[in-house]
């Protein structure tokens, strides 16, 4: 029988979460219809939604797994929430499953932003609506820091798990690509890039010397 390796010498796991029971096409599509109506308050929120309803509610996606979806999308030209939203619809019906999430995500985030767009006009230079943009933009400042913890959590977790020098490692990329996006204004798939050969170098060393650490203990 193999021994339990401890936790501090972690090694690279499957980190999609199981599905036991799978959703048919119309309980995605109306999630995402709900996702997509309560969207207000741009990106953050959406993802904010998405988290709630996939993770917390009903378990379909993992916390790293989730953030792992996230970085795909980064790292790929186009509108991440799209990427995002096919994505978890493959993991959870396939081709049916990425049909009804675009569907259910679009439909009501169209037909509002239309609505909104075009009535907007017509109100922009009204006090009460200048006071409520006021208002709007902290809050989504307030909303993006949650979601920015949210992601980091789950892996700062893993890394700490896997040792001092994996989690110095993780801290070490996320303050330093901060600084090189927001203070010298570099761009950000070149930074992206720069991190993840990083990691690919740096992690993949961590991982081969804790299970050839495991492997001469066993």
């Amino acid at each position: 029988m193999p021994e339990k390796i401890p936790p501090e010498m972690n090694l690279p796991e499957k980190i999609a979460a199981p599905i036991s029971i799978r959703p048919g096409f119309w309980t995605i599509f109306k999630i995402w219809f709900l996702i997509g109506g309560q969207s207000f308050g741009g990106g953050p929120s959406t993802i904010l939604l998405i988290r709630r309803e996939f993770i917390s509610k009903y378990g379909w996606v993992g916390e790293e797994e989730y953030a792992r979806f996230w970085v795909l999308c980064q790292l790929t030209p186009g509108i991440n929430l799209i990427s995002l939203t096919i994505l978890i619809g493959r993991k959870l019906a396939g081709i049916k499953g990425i049909v009804a999430s675009m569907i259910g995500m679009l439909l009501p985030s169209v037909t509002i932003t239309t609505l909104l767009a075009a009535s907007f006009a017509a109100v922009q230079s009204w006090s009460p609506m200048q006071a409520m943009l006021r208002g709007v933009t902290p809050a989504t400042a307030g909303i993006s820091l949650l979601v920015a913890i949210q992601f980091a959590r789950p892996l700062l977790k893993k890394a700490s798990s896997e040792g001092r020098i994996s989690l110095s490692l993780s801290l070490f990329i996320i303050v330093g690509c901060a600084a090189l996006v927001g203070i010298l204004k570099l761009p950000v798939i070149f930074v992206l890039v720069c991190a993840a050969t990083t990691g690919a170098i740096t992690f993949a060393r961590i991982w081969a010397a804790n299970k050839a650490k495991i492997e001469k203990e066993a």
